[in-house]
């Protein structure tokens, strides 16, 4: 499977703060700020991201917050099909969000939430 980039999220109960923490300390940059979600970027190193999510502030996507990081996949179908039949617990049926995203929420060993994804072209 080719993995195109990790992302982190860290569950907040206020954005203030973190907007504070990642991007005046850590010089982070905002890439989306939307209510009760912020994903933030390195200038230098795009790839390289940390979502922050107020769960009960996220109106746009009620799943943000069940997650601990959302892995994004060349092909997210191939990875749904190699979950379900290494019997992996799916969280959350594979979807194409109206935003651009197609992702699934696997269940990982350790108990954690994964959000597999890949971006799509909304236009089609």
């Amino acid at each position: 499977m080719k993995i195109r980039r990790v992302v982190p999220s860290v569950t907040a109960t206020d954005l203030g703060p973190s907007r504070e923490f990642y991007q005046d300390f850590l010089g982070f940059e905002a890439g989306m700020d939307e209510p009760g979600f912020l994903m933030f970027r390195s200038p230098s190193n795009p790839t390289a991201q940390v979502m922050v999510v107020v769960p009960d502030q996220c109106d746009w996507d009620a799943q943000s917050g069940r997650t601990a990081m959302s892995i994004e996949v060349e092909d997210v179908d191939a990875a749904y099909a190699q979950a379900r039949e290494r019997g992996y617990e799916i969280v959350y049926p594979i979807t194409n969000e109206a935003w651009g995203v197609r992702r699934f929420f696997v269940r990982d060993p350790n108990g954690k939430v994964l959000n597999i994804n890949m971006h799509i072209d909304r236009s089609s």
